[in-house]
């Protein structure tokens, strides 16, 4: 008891350890147990009330699961609605009752349990909080594709403030997968292919999340953006220093950052799952990097470690022993006082598991005020970030003939496309369920935004999936009528009722591609060129002569032909899945109102033949196959703009150094050569010409900056170049700057960059932390 008659860890004034480890020796062996366990649904905590108004209450089966253990370490999605959950409007959490429901939670484990330890509640959260009323953001690959990791932080932060309005805790959120292969369906929760990039909005994802009070969980630790042909599964074929050199640089971001957790992934690592490989857990992340939050598992992970040793006890010893510390709804973490009692894992390593889970609930506040304290910022302007990020992720991929932006001679517009006047197209996966009347389509957009006179006339021409061309002749009818023709294309992520799904929620492809999912998790593609129908509605659109504007909303980038021959003048952008609002945001760029300001945070292939494709391959100097180019059909970091900008070649500060100097200067001027104001992303490359302990990579992302040019401006971009700049992966596996030649290149884009060298001496190789 402390002075004022309290348990030292109910005293707010006594430090966190103290508060740990006066809890922990308090505590039984279940009691333990149950604080690692993460094992129930959340929508089965709770149900609807029969009768007009019905309001919810907390389920029997929650009440059975705390008293299962007299306490739970997490419950996980209690606000989450979606097809898999099967929660809707009809029964789901909305406005209020969420957070009273939650508020509920946490009194009933207060006053039900001998310690009355608070509950973690952790939800996904990978575009915006899984719930109802939940404002949705676009997906990742769009937030990578703006290149602007401060307003992506305004807006997780806008997310954070609502997860917090409701009582959660934990934000689950994709950061760490890089997509390496577009044939993952889980492309769209990549930031992009490049580490440097995605790991600039992990720390901005932290930070922002971080402001309101919540702690995020970075999904996942380490290389599942690696698969195997581009498969939903646990196979990768990773080597150390791929998985150093590429995979782990936003992981030691988003921990730098300040990250609650990391989830393990599925996959395996020199033959050992994630969540069981305590060569990473354990050796890298706790003791060589220092990270004290916690290891969660993924969905039924640790159930899947009884491939190894048949017996799901043993299953749970190994995962804690590696040094996972919290559950995620398996059968094997249950049983880990049995694991005790057999001696397959010491109780010691229990309790530092336990330590950590309390740890982060103690620094989340959890124990004052287990509810959450009120929001500093309300939710209220996250559509309009939402908007915003959609607006800046559209990336022009080609223009000619001048087609945009659409002038005021254009009175008629034909919009055409199965993508155009659907708004579950545009969210992604892990969407809760809208409200009608929710968002903007491109249709409506272009309705909306059109100026007075202009027609714009809708006809689909085909559908999403598969070849039917009957409709394909009306739709080039209406093309030849029109001033201009916007072709809507691309993929979809919905999920619907009739989709089926796996043991941990993600979509069942069992012969072909649904017609209702074409991408998201569980839905990968051999072939990622666009449906024959899709093709030839372009091929039929061009054929009019009618200047086109193609417009791609898609989870992936898709595989696309070389459409330049195809009408007389022609626009390409891509929106990715642009959220809710996307519609307004594609209006806007198409009619000059906003600049197109996106760039490619992933190189876009030539077919599903041309992969990898990736711009920071190992520099062999490949020349390409018999049949295609080795280049992608748009490098990564490209985009165009409404007018020109010329670059004059970088200069720098100094042209040897030391290692361990201070930072020297990069400095480029940049000048816009049109007549419309721009704003640039400056992007800056280090290329290794020699030196250096491993085979180098043709170029790697190393800084970039944005400048806003008015016509005829010009202005320079400074980059200070430090060892983090500069350093490479040693033989060791370690970081550090290390001797030789390398060239400091500026750009637009990874194919359009201009060089200066820098030597660096051979003192040595000087660590970077």
């Amino acid at each position: 008891m402390t002075g004022n008659g309290r348990p030292g860890y109910r005293d707010p004034d006594v430090p966190v350890a103290a508060r740990v480890r006066d809890l922990l020796g308090r505590m039984t062996l279940m009691e333990k147990v149950g604080q690692v366990n993460q094992r129930m649904f959340g929508w089965e905590a709770h149900e609807r009330v029969a009768g007009p108004g019905g309001t919810h209450r907390l389920t029997d089966a929650f009440r059975a699961e705390v008293a299962a253990f007299d306490g739970m370490g997490a419950l996980y999605g209690l606000h989450r609605a979606d097809p898999w959950s099967g929660v809707g409007f009809a029964d789901g959490l909305t406005g209020t009752d969420a957070a009273r429901i939650a508020g509920e939670v946490q009194e009933y484990v207060r006053h039900h349990t001998r310690l009355g330890i608070p509950v973690l509640l952790a939800e996904e959260a990978p575009h915006g909080h899984q719930a109802l009323d939940a404002p949705v953001l676009p997906v990742n690959l769009a937030v990578g594709a703006t290149w602007d990791p401060e307003l992506y932080e305004a807006a997780a932060a806008g997310v954070a403030a609502g997860l917090r309005a409701r009582g959660a805790h934990l934000a689950l959120v994709s950061a760490l997968d890089l997509l390496r292969d577009a044939r993952w369906g889980r492309a769209e929760e990549c930031f992009g292919e490049d580490p440097y990039l995605a790991g600039r909005f992990t720390e901005a994802l932290v930070r922002g999340m971080g402001r309101e009070g919540v702690g995020v969980v970075l999904k996942h630790f380490a290389g599942q953006g690696a698969t195997v042909g581009g498969r939903n599964s646990p196979a990768t074929e990773l080597g150390a220093r791929e998985l150093h050199e590429i995979h782990l640089h936003a992981v030691r971001a988003g921990v730098r950052a300040g990250a609650a957790g990391v989830m393990a992934a599925y996959n395996e690592f020199d033959g050992l799952p994630c969540v069981a490989h305590a060569g990473l857990l354990t050796e890298l992340l706790r003791e060589r990097w220092g990270y004290d939050g916690i290891v969660m598992a993924d969905g039924q992970a640790v159930d899947r470690l009884t491939r190894l040793t048949a017996d799901p006890v043993a299953a749970g010893a190994l995962a804690l022993n590696a040094g996972c510390d919290l559950g995620l709804w398996d059968d094997c973490f249950p049983r880990l006082a049995e694991a005790v009692s057999r001696g397959l894992v010491k109780e010691d390593t229990l309790d530092a598991a336990v330590a950590r889970v309390l740890t982060l609930k103690f620094r989340l506040g959890l124990f004052e005020q287990p509810a959450g304290p009120p929001p500093r910022e309300a939710p209220t302007r996250l559509p309009e970030l939402s908007e915003r990020l959609a607006r800046a992720s559209v990336t022009l991929l080609e223009h000619e003939g001048g087609v945009l932006p659409l002038s005021a001679s254009v009175r008629r517009i034909a919009v055409l496309g199965p993508e155009a006047d659907s708004l579950v197209r545009q969210l992604g996966d892990y969407t809760a369920p809208q409200r009608p009347g929710t968002g903007v389509t491109v249709v409506a957009g272009l309705r909306e935004g059109a100026p007075a006179g202009t027609e714009v006339e809708y006809v689909p021409g085909c559908d999403l999936v598969g070849g039917d061309r009957s409709r394909i002749a009306g739709a080039a009818a209406e093309a030849a009528r029109a001033d201009v023709a916007v072709v809507v294309l691309g993929g979809s992520s919905a999920r619907d009722v009739d989709t089926d799904f796996d043991g941990n929620g993600a979509a069942v492809v069992r012969s072909g591609v649904p017609a209702s999912m074409t991408c998201g998790e569980g839905v990968d593609l051999a072939d990622l060129t666009l449906p024959d129908g899709q093709l030839a509605l372009v091929e039929a659109v061009g054929a009019t002569g009618v200047p086109m504007v193609v417009v791609l909303l898609q989870g992936r980038p898709h595989a696309l032909p070389d459409l330049t021959s195809r009408a007389a003048g022609l626009a390409v952008l891509s929106a990715w899945y642009p959220g809710p609002w996307g519609g307004r945001a594609v209006a806007d760029v198409l009619f000059g109102r906003a600049e197109p300001e996106g760039r490619l945070p992933v190189s876009v292939p030539r077919s599903g033949a041309h992969l990898p494709v990736f711009y920071n391959a190992k520099d062999h100097r490949y020349r390409g196959y018999a049949d295609q180019p080795a280049t992608a059909r748009y490098p990564f970091g490209h985009g165009l703009s409404y007018t020109t900008v010329e670059y004059a070649a970088p200069r720098l500060s100094r042209t040897r150094v030391t290692p361990g100097d201070p930072a020297l200067t990069c400095r480029v001027r940049v000048r816009n050569t049109g007549e419309r104001a721009v704003r640039e992303t400056v992007q800056l490359y280090l290329r290794r010409l020699s030196g250096g302990s491993s085979w180098p990579r043709v170029r790697e992302l190393r800084g970039f900056t944005r400048l806003d040019l008015a016509p005829g401006e010009e202005r320079e971009a400074v980059f200070e170049v430090d060892a983090r700049t500069l350093a490479s992966v040693t033989r060791a596996l370690l970081t550090a700057v290390e001797p030789g030649e390398v060239e400091l290149e500026t750009g637009p884009s990874s194919a359009r960059t201009r060089g200066a060298r820098l030597v660096i001496t051979p003192e040595g190789a000087a660590p970077v932390p």
